[in-house]
């Protein structure tokens, strides 16, 4: 008889936790019972999932006692993630996290499948989910790297209102301005706003500092140059980038597109003559990761301009976390 993994959804009723709720519906993996957990403001929430009306409960210190849990994806935030994933992780349950609190944590993999996935098994009870904007970027250096070798990045990130969560969509949605905004510090609405994160002392955001640190330790490139700036644009979902790349060997456009294309879950939208580039309308609700306008950057030697677009809530957040936990099932 097959065994049936105990898998816990934490954070089921925030806006990552009900995208990975509609990913694993559409998945349907076989043999694993859930069980949905949030705060408790929000326990005894009806949803329904798989054909079942599920009611959700409150996650406590005692619930990874309660449960013999193998497998749990965290959807709730940093505070949370803080607090139960070593609860969790102790009581031999296998933490797939969507917060920030443990990605540069030398003892935690930080995993993007089609990158690095064999980091994954290497973990301690906790694998960390990259940030949304990194996610999808790693995917085409990736390709790039195998190929060419990466000298240097820079990124310039345009992000929807969703990574902000529900209350960034609110600001977005009802045209929100002075005492009335949720979230941003100024209107998002008909604006773009480079501010992602808190500011740090050098300048940066710690949105741009997740991007340049988490890149670097998923392609195992501790001393890769990278620079960044973030930007909010007033878009409700799907994340696009413009990413500049200075390669160590010189290159061809047709092969460069080979590589891509060839690249599990990359999908080019690449022709000028007839529009074709990626967009957000394409990207949404769909967990590939877009690249077009490839073209050489005549400033510099073997560079190459690339824009990427992709789900944030899907591939950057809830389907990348799912992937890794397909992946640890099929390596049991």
């Amino acid at each position: 008889m097959l065994k049936k993994y105990k898998v816990a959804i934490v954070g089921a009723t925030g806006l990552v936790g009900r995208t990975a709720l509609r990913v694993l519906e559409e998945k349907n993996l076989p043999n694993i019972e859930y069980f949905l957990f949030c705060s408790k403001k929000s326990a005894n929430t009806k949803i329904n999932f798989l054909n079942t009306t599920y009611i959700t409960q409150e996650l406590t210190e005692s619930t990874f006692d309660n449960y013999h849990f193998d497998y749990a994806i965290f959807c709730a935030g940093g505070s949370v993630s803080k607090k139960y994933a070593p609860i969790a992780a102790s009581k031999g349950c296998i933490v797939i996290d969507n917060s920030s609190v443990f990605r540069m944590d030398d003892n935690v993999p930080l995993v993007v499948p089609e990158v690095n996935p064999n980091d994954a098994l290497s973990n301690h009870g906790i694998i960390a989910n990259p940030n949304c904007s990194t996610i999808q970027a790693v995917l085409p250096l990736k390709a790039l790297d195998d190929k060419y070798g990466i000298k240097r990045v820079i990124y310039s990130t345009y992000q929807a209102v969703s990574g902000a969560g529900r209350s960034g969509i609110e600001d977005l949605l009802n045209k929100s301005s002075g005492d009335n905004l949720k979230k941003f510090p100024y209107s998002i609405y008909n604006n773009c706003i480079p501010h992602i994160d808190v500011f740090l002392d050098d300048g940066y955001t710690k949105e741009e500092h997740k991007m340049i640190n988490e890149t670097r330790k998923i392609l195992n490139k501790p001393n890769l140059p990278i620079t960044a700036t973030t930007v909010r644009v007033p878009v409700e979902n799907c994340h696009g980038e413009s990413i500049n790349v200075e390669l160590e060997n010189d290159f061809d456009l047709y092969d460069v597109k080979i590589a891509f294309e060839n690249f599990p879950n990359i999908i080019v939208v690449d022709n000028t003559q007839k529009n074709y580039y990626p967009l957000a309308t394409i990207a949404n609700g769909n967990d590939e990761v877009y690249v077009g306008r490839i073209r050489r950057d005549f400033s510099i030697k073997n560079g190459l301009n690339l824009w990427v677009v992709a789900d944030n809530l899907r591939k950057g957040a809830a389907s990348n976390a799912i992937q890794i936990l397909e992946f640890l099932l099929s390596n049991k």
